[in-house]
């Protein structure tokens, strides 16, 4: 709380100085013309008139899609499967590369925090910056279209992820624990297995089951790229605008992540 003194020479209370509260409005001043600069452009760079007209599309789509083609849903089991196995084995890969990533991140555990580390902060960052979607499309590109693409492109996109999590976890471990490994005697795989790893296995677990229930998602749409999943049957459809089918499809997709949402909240309660 400031306080100035008036021209009498009676003290004022204020809630800020003067410099501050003025650096309170230019904030704002700068924050509202910062706003009014990027509607001009998304103004300049819209088409209104489409804005406009989307509600009548919009009711178009729908009374097309509405009531769904339910007959059509027994050719979507095994796409929906194929989705789920992407997701799960694009999941477990990641595991495989993360945890070593994270292991090497971690500022208690990395052999060099001047060469290895940011190299596996590189990593990290690498894999986090760019959507699954995006590698997905590389990838079909380089190895062709398939549900081995779309499993390579759920792993680099989780790699990130789960590194980022569980070095942050490795880095909040008791340290007394360590000591009190390596007053033991212990080498340093010892000290790693018996005084690392216990204290991160709930974390790790944790993270797990949370990316394994975010790649159910991401994997549904893979196949609009050619990725593999039922984005495959979603694309065929929407080529030829089949929006009944559409329609069945997406519920199918919607009962798949209520599905795994719930799973993966009962393996979270019964890990915490």
């Amino acid at each position: 709380m400031a306080v100035t003194t008036n021209n009498y020479g009676t003290k004022v209370w204020a809630r800020r100085t003067s410099a501050k509260q003025n650096a309170i409005w230019l904030g704002w001043f700068s924050g509202t013309a910062l706003f009014v600069y990027c509607w001009q452009q998304i103004n300049v760079a819209t088409t209104w008139a489409f804005v406009w007209d989307a509600p009548r599309i919009a009711g178009d789509l729908v009374s097309r899609a509405v009531p769904p083609r339910w007959s059509y849903i027994n050719e979507l089991w095994l796409p929906i499967w194929d989705t789920l196995n992407i997701a799960t084995l694009g999941t477990l890969l990641a595991l495989f590369m993360a945890v070593p990533v994270a292991f090497l991140a971690a500022n208690n555990t990395t052999p060099s925090k001047l060469l290895i580390r940011p190299i596996a902060l590189l990593i990290i960052v690498s894999s986090r910056s760019i959507n699954s979607l995006i590698w997905a499309l590389l990838l079909v590109a380089i190895i062709g279209p398939g549900m081995f693409a779309g499993t390579i492109a759920i792993a680099l996109r989780s790699i990130g992820f789960v590194a980022k999590l569980l070095y942050e976890a490795i880095e909040e471990i008791d340290e007394n624990q360590v000591e009190a490994i390596t007053a033991t005697g212990a080498s340093r795989l010892q000290v790693l297995v018996y005084g690392i790893v216990p204290q991160i296995m709930p974390a790790f677990a944790g993270i797990t089951v949370f990316r394994w229930d975010i790649n159910i998602r991401e994997s549904t749409v893979l196949g609009l790229v050619g990725a593999g999943g039922i984005g495959l049957q979603m694309q065929a459809n929407l080529n030829v605008l089949a929006w009944n089918q559409v329609s069945t499809i997406l519920f199918v997709i919607l009962i798949a992540v209520i599905i795994s949402e719930w799973v993966s909240a009962k393996v979270r309660g019964a890990i915490i």
